[in-house]
């Protein structure tokens, strides 16, 4: 378990690493990313007509407390009716927002690296021995991790192309740089050949 550890931590400051390079030096994390227009303007009616915070859909459903299914269906239909002929999308909202920039590189590290230490448990069940089955099993559980997601979004919400495309590389490569750690480390397929030679002998 102490190989898995190491890899797990070491694998994903690798991954947290390609993170950086993907946000800051490459143009990948600001992919189909727009600012708004008149911001201030829109601001200011937000502040006034959106008093909680909430993860938004636009144009709404517009239900009663207790819809029947016949009415969810019917406000189904009206909704996309709207989406087609005007505005839509999905608005993650705070009225105010103590944002800790310490605090989410925090966050994001420590889930960088259980994502990884979780796929070199996966790869510890495994009897793969070379090296580069080992990379390959990481790298398309990383694939696995970047399409989980974000494909859904585009194809429910709209997310725009570009921004899935890019995300989905980020995750992706930031498995493919961890792999190659987790790889070199944890060797299930090596410890099982040699029990299985021992016990020939």
């Amino acid at each position: 378990m102490g190989k898995k550890l190491l890899a797990g931590v070491l694998g994903g400051l690798a991954f947290f690493f390609w993170s950086y390079v993907a946000h800051d030096v490459l143009p990948l994390g600001k992919a189909g990313i727009k600012e708004i227009p008149n911001e201030q303007a829109v601001l200011g009616s937000m502040k006034t007509n959106m008093p909680e915070d909430g993860l938004y859909l636009l144009p709404g459903l517009d239900l009663p407390e207790n819809a029947t299914r016949a009415q969810q269906a019917a406000a189904m239909e009206a909704r996309m009716h709207k989406v087609e002929t005007g505005p839509s999308g999905l608005l993650a909202y705070h009225p105010s927002f103590k944002f800790s920039f310490g605090k989410a590189l925090g966050v994001e590290l420590g889930t960088n690296i259980l994502q990884v230490l979780l796929a070199v448990i996966l790869l510890g069940q495994t009897s793969l021995v070379s090296f580069a089955a080992r990379w390959r099993f990481i790298t398309v559980a990383g694939i696995l991790a970047g399409i989980s997601t974000n494909i859904s979004y585009w194809n429910w919400y709209g997310f725009p192309g570009s921004y899935t495309l890019a995300y989905v590389c980020t995750v992706a490569m930031g498995f493919v740089f961890a792999g190659l750690v987790a790889a070199a480390i944890v060797k299930p397929g090596a410890a099982a050949t040699t029990t299985a030679k021992a016990a020939r002998a």
